[in-house]
């Protein structure tokens, strides 16, 4: 099923990768508050950036990280509904700064795996940090998921939770009834029965659409946004770099997906620290131009599962979609005109599937909560996570709730003993 194929074929092959990736990729900036075109530019010439550097070897697809989201809507807050645009302007700058410090840890652990190995570097990230963290980062993005679900202008809408069931529905039936290609496409489907039943209830507003330029960076807003300079804010980088430190063990697990479904180790050829880079490099990039933090897109893995498929100028192809769509300023427009419960009805699931993974990681790895070890760490990184909104550190310096039951679940996974029960043993 792997055999040379002609161009026509490639491109619609290349098709379907972009569609997997496109819910995900802009829902990111839709909930977010940054801008949809530079999102796929991003993701696009991320995606190119992380096959060079890998040596054109891994058919990846890198779209927008979930993950990274709660850090960045803490740094932005509310300034894309302020009229303010030196204020966005301003908090994008700290965002941006952030997230290239982000690309920059991503490229320290490749160098420390190159130079000691994935397993020695791997043991001060055990999975009862990373799976607690996980469960936080979802968990502590939830609010604002219900407040787009159930909300309208501020005030609970009964017409907003007709829309958020049609969605949450539609992804459900999707996701387990529907098979092959489509199965992989929940997030897209919900968007257009979303869309459709917010038509006759007033909640679609296409000013954004008009006022688009077709070549986006040709808008004068989406201009400032790419030329806006970084400022490497500590309260900024507090909140969002130490992410990557969860987001990295993430990356390993796609990685290795990836191998088992096309029949290689990646992590040996091209080597994790490859990929790893790559995955900063595109992140690092993202952040230089107003994009969100790039990961590995499991959906396109999917793709690759259900065609047969495993030629990585496939994906190149899908990059290239990607950075088409990026430039086309009406499509930009479009997407950052669904309404609010749309984009709540689908961060209701995505969020709590953030959590979830967290919990799988926790179930796979057999960790024993009977052990006093592992039941502490859990605990005090769930009541640090969700408990704390931003502890002050000096001045106007923060630390986000996120990075402070990071930093404190690792301490104690170093310093406190495993003890012979740490994990249930298989029956």
């Amino acid at each position: 099923m792997n055999e040379q194929r002609t161009i026509k074929q490639k491109l619609i092959l290349g098709i379907q990768h972009t569609l997997a990736m496109f819910g995900a990729t802009v829902l990111v900036p839709a909930i977010t508050g940054l801008n949809t075109s530079i999102t796929l530019f991003c993701a696009g010439v991320g995606t190119l950036l992380f096959h060079l550097i890998t040596k054109k070897k891994v058919p990846v697809f890198l779209g927008s990280s979930f993950a990274f989201m709660a850090g960045i809507q803490a740094i932005i807050g509310d300034a894309r509904m302020s009229s303010d645009e030196a204020v966005y302007l301003d908090r994008l700058a700290a965002v941006k700064g952030a997230l290239i410090v982000s690309g920059l840890v991503y490229a320290l652990f490749a160098l420390l795996i190159k130079i000691f190995g994935y397993e020695k570097v791997n043991k001060l990230l055990p999975p009862i940090v990373t799976g607690p963290i996980i469960i936080v980062i979802g968990l502590r993005l939830s609010a604002s998921a219900i407040g787009n679900a159930f909300y309208y202008d501020g005030a609970f809408s009964l017409k907003a939770v007709l829309v958020t069931v049609c969605v949450l529905a539609t992804i459900i039936i999707i996701s387990v009834y529907a098979k092959g290609i489509f199965n992989l496409m929940p997030i897209l489907f919900a968007i257009i029965v979303g869309y459709l039943v917010c038509l006759p209830l007033g909640f679609c507003d296409f000013t954004a659409v008009k006022q688009a330029t077709w070549f986006s960076f040709a808008d004068p807003q989406i201009y400032k946004q790419l030329l806006c300079v970084p400022t490497f804010r500590a309260d900024a980088i507090l909140a969002i770099a130490p992410i990557a430190l969860v987001t990295m063990i993430e990356h390993v697990g796609d990685i290795t997906t990836n191998g088992a479904v096309v029949g290689k180790n990646f992590m040996e050829d091209p080597g994790v620290h490859r990929t790893l880079l790559g995955d900063g490099v595109a992140t690092a990039v993202a952040g230089l131009l107003g994009g969100p933090a790039n990961t590995t897109y499991g959906e396109n893995t999917g793709v690759l599962a259900v065609t047969k498929v495993y030629d990585p100028a496939v994906i190149r192809i899908a990059a290239c979609f990607a950075v088409i769509l990026g430039i086309v300023g009406k499509f930009g427009g479009f997407i950052s005109s669904i309404p609010g419960p749309v984009t709540g009805g689908i961060s209701i699931v995505l969020y709590g599937m953030i959590s979830a993974v967290g919990v799988r990681i926790i179930v796979n790895e057999r960790l024993n909560f009977g052990n006093s070890r592992n039941l502490l760490v859990a605990a005090i990184i769930l009541v640090l996570g969700i408990g704390c909104d931003s502890i002050p550190v000096y001045g106007s310096v923060t630390i986000s709730g996120l990075a402070l039951a990071a930093v404190v679940g690792i301490i104690l996974a170093v310093i406190l003993p495993e003890g012979k029960d740490n994990v249930i043993e298989e029956p």
